[in-house]
C-alpha cells in the first residue's frame, strides 16, 4: 500500500567557469562539516531541516528517544516515545471502527506459497517485497513460505469457509499486527521500513452499494487521524488505475505534503476490492431477493473491501512538524503532554528551601494528572534547567511549565509553548482548567499553520508550459486530466524530461524525475462552464496529446467529479444488465457527455437529466472539475 520515495537528481549543467565551480563547493563543503560535528556531538541536533533534511531526520528521531538502530538493516526500535504515539492512534481508531460493527481478530504471520499465489495480479504487486521462509532449525522445508507483505491471501480461505449464507453477511474484521516487505530502497524510519506496524481491515459485504459507503467511511476516520490527531492536513481522493492497490476495483487515499521537500506522501487507503477475491476464493452466497415458484436462486459473488493505515503516519508528522531544535508532537498524542521544570536554585538554596520547591511541584504534578494531562517532572539535579530545556524540546513536548522560588511567590506557573516558543503564566489555582485550554490551542494552532502551508502549495495549472516550473517550486499541481494510464505516463516522462533540460531552473532539492499523478481530488469544485480550452493545445503542442482526441478537449480541460458516489465517476451509467453496463464502450459514453455538453452550454438545460439511444438508457450526474491531483514525487 505504501508508495515510495524517489531520489532527487540534479538535471544536467552546461559547462561552466572555474569560478562558477568554486561558488558551488562552498554548500557541500558546509554539508560536510555539519556531519562531522554531528559525529563527535552526543546531543542536540547538528544541521539544520533545511540543509539536510535526511540527516535532520535520522538525528532527530535517534536523539529525541524516539528510535533505537537494530542491527538488521531497515529494521527499528520504537521506544516508548514513539510507541506511545501507536498506542493513542490505535486507540481512537480502534473506538470509530467498533461503530461500525468491526471485530478484531488475529491471523498468523506465516502464508502458503500456494495460498499467496492464488491471485497473480495481486502477488505481482509484492513480488518483489516478499520474505520468504526456506529453513526451519536445521531442515531445509520443501515448499518456502512466505511472511506476510499484506493478509488478501491469508484470510480470505477462511472468508470462504465462514459465509455460506447472506446472512453471515456483512463479515467485518480488522487486525493489529507487523507485516514484512523486504524493501532493498534506502530505509527511512517509519516511513519506508522493512517491518512496520499496522492495522488491516478486511469485510466482505452483499452489495457493491454497501461496500462503496464503508469504504469512504474508514477513508474519513483515517483524515480524522491524521487532521485531529496528528495536526496534519491531508487531501482525499481516489487513486488513478496505475497507482491503486493490486487486485483492488478501485482505491482511496488520503495524501499528505512535505513542505521541505515539495513531495507529496500517501497517508493511508481504503480499497474497494470488489468481487476479484470473492471470484478468486468462490466465497459466494444464495441470492436473497424473492423468487418465483420454481425458480432456482442464484449463487452471489461478495463485495470485498480492505483497508489499511501504518506507523509511518507518525513520520509523517514528525516530517511536518519538526524544527531545527527537534520534534513537535501534537498534544492529543503525546507522550508527556506537559514536562515541569524546576528553576530558581542556586548554591545559595538551602536543602529545606529545595525540599519545600520540590514539594509544590509535586502538587502541581499530581492536580495536573488529575485533571487528565499526562504530565512528567525533570527533577534531574545532575542538569541545568537550561540543558534540560533543549532536551525536552528535542523530544517535542507540547507544553513546557516552569516553576521557582519567584513564582511560587506570584502563586503562578511559567509556561513555554514548544510549537511557537510562546511564554506565558498561569495562575496554579487554574492549572485544571487553563493547561488542557493551552493543549488544545497548541493543537489547533499546529493544525493551522501546517494546513496554510499546504493550501499554498497547491497550485492549479492549465498551461502545459508551466507544469515543470510550478513542481521545481516545491508544489503540487492540480491539472486536467482524462485518466488515461498511457496519458498518466505520458505526463510523468514529459515532465522529467523537460526537469533535465539544460537551461532549466531548479532547486537543488525539488523533485526532478517527473510529475506521478496521486488522487483525484474530491475538494475541488470548479464549473464545468468554466472550462479552459487552450490547456488541450498546450498539451498537444508539447507532444503529450491525450489519445482519445475525440473529446479530449473536454476530458483534458474539466471532467466529472460526483462527491460520495465514487463508484460511478468513471462510469456514470446504469443499465438494465449488469454484463451490458461491463460491455459499454466507454468512447461511445464520453462522446455522448461532450455533445450533451454542448447542448447544455447553447440551450440552458439542465446538468442532470436522462439520455436514450436505443434501448440503452444513461444516466449523467451533474458535472464538476474532476481534477488530477498531481505530486512531484512520493515518498
Amino acid at each position: 500500500m505504501a508508495t515510495q520515495q524517489a531520489e532527487a537528481t540534479l538535471p544536467e549543467r552546461k559547462n561552466e567557469s572555474k569560478k562558477g565551480d568554486k561558488k558551488e563547493k562552498a554548500p557541500q563543503k558546509q554539508k560536510q562539516q555539519a556531519k562531522m560535528a554531528a559525529s563527535t556531538d552526543t546531543k542536540g541536533i547538528t544541521v539544520k531541516k533545511d540543509d539536510d533534511l535526511a540527516e535532520w531526520y535520522q538525528q532527530m528521531l535517534s536523539k529525541g528517544q524516539f528510535i533505537s538502530y537494530y542491527d538488521i538493516s531497515g529494521c527499528y526500535i520504537l521506544e516508548p516515545a514513539s510507541y506511545a504515539i501507536w498506542e493513542e492512534i490505535k486507540s481512537w481508531f480502534d473506538k470509530q471502527i467498533k461503530t461500525l460493527g468491526v471485530r478484531n481478530c488475529y491471523y498468523p504471520v506465516f502464508i502458503s506459497k500456494k495460498n499467496l499465489e492464488i491471485e497473480k495480479e495481486h502477488i505481482e504487486g509484492f513480488a518483489a517485497e516478499v520474505a520468504w521462509v526456506t529453513q526451519g532449525g536445521r531442515t531445509k522445508l520443501e515448499e518456502p513460505i512466505a511472511v506476510r507483505p499484506t493478509s488478501e491471501t491469508a484470510m480470505y480461505k477462511d472468508f470462504h469457509d465462514k459465509i455460506q449464507s447472506h446472512r453471515d453477511l456483512p463479515l467485518k474484521r480488522n487486525q493489529w499486527n507487523n507485516v514484512v516487505r523486504w524493501e532493498f530502497r534506502n530505509p527511512m524510519p517509519f516511513i519506508r521500513s522493512r517491518e512496520f506496524l499496522w492495522q488491516e481491515g478486511h469485510t466482505a459485504h452483499l452489495t457493491e452499494e454497501e461496500a462503496g459507503k464503508e469504504v469512504l467511511q474508514i477513508l474519513d476516520f483515517y483524515a480524522a487521524v491524521f487532521e485531529y490527531l496528528l495536526a496534519v492536513p491531508v487531501v482525499k481522493g481516489r487513486k488513478t488505475v496505475n497507482e491503486q492497490f493490486p487486485g483492488a476495483h478501485y482505491t482511496t487515499t488520503i495524501e499528505g505534503f512535505i513542505p521541505s521537500t515539495g513531495r507529496g506522501i500517501q497517508a493511508a487507503t481504503s480499497h474497494c476490492l470488489g468481487q476479484h477475491f470473492s471470484k478468486m476464493y468462490d466465497i459466494t452466497v444464495e441470492d436473497p431477493a424473492p423468487k418465483k415458484d420454481g425458480e432456482v436462486a442464484k449463487r452471489l459473488y461478495v463485495w470485498q473491501n480492505s483497508w489499511g493505515l501504518t506507523t509511518r503516519s507518525i513520520g509523517v508528522m514528525m516530517l511536518i512538524h519538526g524544527d531545527d531544535k527537534g520534534a513537535v508532537i501534537p498534544p492529543r498524542v503525546a507522550d508527556a503532554q506537559v514536562i515541569i521544570i524546576p528553576v530558581g536554585i542556586t548554591a545559595k538554596t538551602t536543602e529545606e528551601g529545595k525540599k519545600e520547591l520540590y514539594d509544590k511541584i509535586g502538587k502541581i504534578h499530581a492536580a495536573l494528572q488529575e485533571a487528565g494531562v499526562r504530565a512528567e517532572t525533570d527533577l534531574r539535579d545532575n542538569y541545568s534547567p537550561g540543558w534540560k530545556f533543549s532536551d525536552w524540546e528535542l523530544r517535542g513536548v507540547p507544553l513546557r511549565i516552569e516553576f521557582g522560588p519567584k513564582d511560587a511567590e506570584k502563586g503562578v506557573v511559567s509556561t513555554a509553548r514548544r510549537d511557537n516558543n510562546e511564554k506565558g503564566t498561569i495562575p496554579i489555582e487554574e492549572l485544571a482548567t487553563g493547561v488542557p485550554k493551552l493543549l488544545e490551542q497548541i493543537q489547533n494552532d499546529m493544525f493551522d499553520r501546517a494546513k496554510k502551508e499546504y493550501d499554498s502549495h497547491r497550485k492549479m495549472v492549465t498551461d502545459w508550459e508551466q507544469i515543470v516550473p510550478v513542481l521545481n517550486g516545491k508544489n503540487v499541481v492540480l491539472i486536467p486530466h482524462c485518466l488515461d494510464g498511457d496519458c498518466a505516463d505520458a505526463v510523468k516522462d514529459e515532465t522529467a524530461k523537460k526537469g533535465q533540460a539544460a537551461n532549466a531552473v531548479e532547486d537543488a532539492k525539488a523533485p526532478s524525475m517527473g510529475a506521478k499523478g496521486t488522487l483525484i481530488s474530491r475538494n475541488v469544485k470548479t464549473e464545468l462552464t468554466d472550462v479552459d480550452q487552450s490547456a488541450l493545445h498546450s498539451v498537444r503542442a508539447a507532444g503529450v496529446g491525450c489519445r482519445h482526441q475525440v473529446y479530449s478537449s473536454l476530458v483534458w480541460t474539466r471532467c466529472a467529479e460526483v462527491g460520495a458516489v465514487w463508484q460511478k465517476l468513471l462510469n456514470p451509467v446504469k443499465m438494465a444488465s449488469r454484463q451490458r453496463r461491463d460491455q459499454c464502450d466507454s468512447q461511445f459514453l464520453l462522446l455522448q457527455l461532450l455533445s450533451f455538453y454542448g447542448a447544455y452550454k447553447h440551450q440552458r438545460f439542465p446538468l442532470t437529466t436522462y439520455l436514450h439511444s436505443g434501448r440503452r438508457r444513461f444516466v449523467f450526474f451533474k458535472i464538476y472539475s474532476f481534477i488530477c491531483t498531481v505530486h512531484a514525487h512520493v515518498l
